[in-house]
């Protein structure tokens, strides 16, 4: 069995696995979604329902999900699964309450200026379910959303071929969040319903969750009618470690994150020991899994991931704010003396007992976080992707005195002579 490559070469990993490749865009998928998505918006339902009987194999009369089904779904959970989605959702809520901004108001002589923070009043969550039913991803966007105040949130998830509903598993997790509007409805067809709503499925504001590349496209085109938190692209795990780490560990955070498909999985490590034995470990790792998650984690980490010896740790902080990953593993020594160095990750995870696989699922920050080197400018899905800000402004007479020249000055010199008049209009009174 092929296992990790170890490189040496730091600039031939700059050139390969710390560069990125651009996916391409395929032009015929990509003809497909615009398709998809101009037939939703003009025909609606109709469309809907053709769609999903070409693309899913399944003829509905309804999308919607009754309230029923999903309680049935909830309660029919094995116990300690339940145990966990709540477990979960606590988690979650309890981290994103820190983030909740509050509407403030500066009151002085010259009146006030301040920001009202509004929650949008619909938002549309996109839940995968073709491959394997991902219960987490409806956690991670509906509990920041909840807590933001959103007032309804819609969930599109596919239906399954056997029943017509999207997998009891997504229902259940909607039921425990309090989710009330689940439709059954996949790709880039639902991705539209949202957008530009339909007789069944209600408009919304900004669609949130991670999908395939038709859902991948389908919110690339609709973006501008509706907000998007990202274009998610395959997820990517980088580990900096030392030669104190659990080679052990190494191994089993690489292929936790190299099972999901076109994943990418790197180390970078200054300890050729520690690099050799996590090779080993990989090897022995991969021979273990089932055979689907051993040939998507066997081509992450050998087609898009490596081991990369460097010079020392600060080269490796280096190489890391170069390429931005969505998830940057510290098994180092006193990880916390190195935060400060980072520039770029969507979220950084601090020694061996705080592994990426916790953040999956229970840890309380949302995994829906930035990928493809958006880290440097992007963070993950919050509070805050959920509202919006007003500002106030309410200045009086004293104000206008003190900045109105000013502001009319500006305009006359940027030629808006009806501006500057309507600030002196005011001054002359």
């Amino acid at each position: 069995m092929m296992s990790i490559p170890i490189i040496s070469d730091i600039d031939a990993a700059r050139t390969s696995i710390l560069q990125r490749t651009p996916l391409d865009e395929d032009q015929h998928t990509a003809e497909k979604v615009a398709t998809i998505v101009r037939d939703v918006r003009q025909r609606g339902d109709a469309a809907l329902r053709e769609w999903t009987q070409q693309l899913d194999g399944v003829t509905l009369e309804r999308f919607a999900v009754p309230a029923e089904r999903m309680a049935a779904a909830a309660a029919s959970l094995p116990p300690d699964l339940r145990a966990a989605l709540h477990l979960a959702a606590t988690e979650l809520e309890r981290f994103h309450r820190h983030q909740v901004r509050n509407t403030w108001v500066d009151v002085n002589v010259e009146g006030l200026l301040g920001q009202m923070i509004v929650p949008l009043n619909q938002v549309g969550i996109y839940v995968p379910g073709g491959t394997a039913p991902l219960p987490s991803s409806l956690l991670h966007a509906a509990i920041p959303a909840r807590v933001a105040g959103v007032s309804e949130l819609i969930v599109c998830s596919p239906p399954q071929r056997d029943s017509g509903q999207p997998a009891d598993l997504i229902l259940a997790t909607a039921h425990i969040v309090g989710v009330q509007h689940v439709f059954a409805l996949g790709g880039a067809q639902a991705i539209a319903a949202m957008a530009y709503g339909t007789a069944s499925i209600p408009r919304v504001d900004k669609i949130v969750g991670p999908g395939n590349q038709f859902v991948t496209m389908a919110k690339k085109l609709v973006f501008g009618t509706v907000g998007i938190e990202s274009l998610a692209g395959p997820t990517e795990t980088l580990i900096i470690a030392d030669a104190s780490a659990n080679p052990r560990y190494v191994a089993a955070d690489l292929l936790a994150q190299a099972e999901h498909i076109q994943a990418s999985a790197i180390l970078l490590t200054p300890s050729s020991t520690l690099a050799r034995a996590v090779q080993a470990e990989v090897e022995r790792q991969l021979a273990a899994l089932p055979t689907t998650s051993a040939h998507n984690a066997a081509e992450a980490v050998t087609q898009r991931g490596g081991i990369v010896l460097v010079d020392n740790l600060e080269q490796a902080f280096d190489l890391s704010n170069a390429y931005g990953p969505e998830h940057l593993c510290l098994l180092i020594d006193n990880p916390w003396d190195y935060v400060g160095r980072v520039r770029n990750a969507g979220g950084i995870f601090l020694g061996e007992r705080s592994f990426e696989v916790l953040g999956d699922y229970v840890a309380g920050p949302s995994h829906i976080m930035p990928t493809d080197g958006t880290a440097r400018y992007a963070s993950p899905v919050n509070v805050d992707d959920f509202r919006k800000v007003i500002s106030l402004i309410g200045l009086n007479q004293t104000a206008l005195e003190r900045i109105g020249p000013a502001a009319a000055r500006l305009a006359d010199a940027e030629g808006l002579f009806a501006h500057a008049a309507a600030v002196r209009a005011r001054l002359a009174e």
